[in-house]
């Protein structure tokens, strides 16, 4: 028997928890998110050296946070210690230049897709947490556009002069009339708006009211911060970079667990590699998962269906709905 493939209008009263945002949300907003991977944009484009794919075949991985964290690494104990190495530095430029020149070509200017951010901010607002596994810029763009309407909604990332803030729970309360209704906003997964400086910190990055994206790629420039996102990957790869970043564990260990009853997933493919944020959603208290379908892909409901049950549990209601239909992410109701 086939699934039933809901509208969002006629569930959404009964999904108000949380909302897991995956790659099919940015790509919904901008076909250039569609490409498989950052890496393999650089090979396709003939940006990567033999000497830097062989980093990549060394650790076994197509990441390009990691490899750029390794060699940025090396290369500040080297300038430290006064050691004279060239090929270090060369392959710590050279990533990062790869990893600037991919970011630049494939992702959009804000101007080019702010005409959606207000059906998003729409849909989002019902959500008491929202978690996005997407490393653009696209959900930043989005709450900062919301916020300037002061409407007495608030979507709070947890971070206070650019630092993350540990009691993040402290956001749900309304200080103002300003934020009588609340959202919170985490990066599971990382963000370019993210980033790790000389001494390990974590830091948002701002713009200082210029382009973000350029001042963010101006600051990798420097030389003085590296991204802080994982995008590649195996799933185990990608826990253990999560345990190496203290915001990234913390939203693994303490937001995960605590969606709520109800969850809404859009845009998610349900991969293997993703496969570490089922198994972390399985300690929640979930009860019932909508997931968002596109075309009425029954293959692709049977096998999430099962996914579900096999990963959180038998007793989780599994709902789904159009990803096109009125009210959805950035469909006008």
């Amino acid at each position: 028997m086939p699934y039933v493939i809901e509208q969002w209008a006629d569930i959404s009263e009964s999904f108000n928890d949380s909302v897991l945002l995956g790659n099919g949300a940015s790509i919904g907003i901008d076909r250039s998110f569609s490409y498989p991977s950052l890496q393999q944009h650089a090979i396709d484009n003939g940006l990567l050296t033999h000497h830097v794919q062989r980093l990549f075949s060394h650790f076994d991985t197509n990441d390009f946070e990691l490899i750029l964290r390794l060699v940025w690494q090396a290369n500040r104990v080297n300038l430290a210690l006064e050691i004279t190495d060239n090929e270090t530095q060369n392959a710590y430029e050279h990533v990062r230049d790869c990893l600037i020149q991919a970011v630049r070509s494939i992702h959009p200017e804000c101007c080019e897709v702010e005409e959606q951010f207000t059906d998003i901010a729409l849909f989002l607002s019902s959500f008491k947490t929202v978690l996005s596994l997407n490393y653009d810029l696209s959900l930043y763009w989005v709450i900062m556009h919301a916020n300037r309407d002061f409407n007495g909604h608030c979507f709070k990332d947890c971070f206070l002069h650019g630092e993350f803030d540990e009691d993040w729970q402290r956001f749900r309360e309304s200080i103002s009339r300003w934020d009588r209704r609340n959202t919170l906003i985490f990066y599971p997964h990382g963000s370019l708006i993210l980033a790790r400086n000389v001494v390990e910190q974590e830091e948002k990055l701002e713009a200082g009211g210029g382009d973000l994206l350029r001042a963010i790629l101006r600051q990798w420039e420097s030389g003085e911060y590296i991204p802080l996102f994982v995008s590649e990957g195996t799933s185990s790869q990608k826990v253990k970079a999560i345990h190496n970043s203290h915001y990234l564990n913390t939203v693994y260990r303490e937001v995960l667990p605590k969606v709520g009853n109800n969850l809404t997933i859009y845009g998610w493919g349900f991969g293997e590699h993703d496969i570490h944020i089922l198994r972390r959603l399985a300690e929640s208290d979930v009860t019932s998962v909508a997931i968002s379908v596109f075309g009425a892909d029954q293959g692709y409901c049977t096998r999430v269906h099962q996914m579900i049950l096999d990963h959180i549990g038998n007793d989780v209601e599994v709902v789904f709905f159009d990803c096109m239909s009125p009210g959805a992410w950035n469909n006008a109701a």
